[in-house]
């Protein structure tokens, strides 16, 4: 069974050397990023399946860095994480392709159970992705006969 990978994104160090720790303890394989940029980086080396992203970061914020994942990564799946939430910026995030939205401090045991939904729905959209594949490759009983 493929372990859930997870990229904590936050400009505060101490949440993600804490959230790190604690999700490792679960048994989660976990990286890190101080920033959009340096996700955006480490996306293009590993395979990650949930990004929980801050939205209130320097230089690179949340929203444009959501955008760069979605086009670039599109089946990663990204979990917004804001202190300063608005239903603005909610709902902007959720636009842009975010799967779920979360407060600051987030209670480590809703950031998993949001991170296994988010790789749930990535593995079903892999599967579906898989089969469509498989049905293009697969010829139907009449173009066998056909070739015969």
């Amino acid at each position: 069974m493929e372990i859930l990978k997870i990229m904590l994104v936050d400009d505060e160090e101490r949440f993600l050397l804490t959230t790190k720790k604690l999700l490792s303890k679960k048994g989660y394989e976990v990286f890190t990023a101080s920033s959009g940029a340096e996700a955006l980086e480490k996306l293009k080396k590993q395979n990650i399946h949930v990004v929980i992203l801050d939205v209130k970061m320097p230089e690179m914020d949340g929203m444009e860095t959501l955008k760069k994942i979605k086009k670039h990564f599109p089946l990663v799946e990204v979990i917004m994480l804001t202190g300063h939430a608005t239903v603005e910026s909610a709902v902007d995030g959720l636009r842009s392709g975010a799967i779920d939205y979360l407060m600051k401090p987030a209670d480590i045991k809703e950031l998993i159970e949001k991170s296994e939904e988010a790789f749930e729905k990535r593995k079903r959209l892999e599967e579906k992705i898989r089969m469509a594949q498989a049905k293009r490759i697969m010829k139907s009983p009449r173009q066998i006969i056909k070739g015969l």
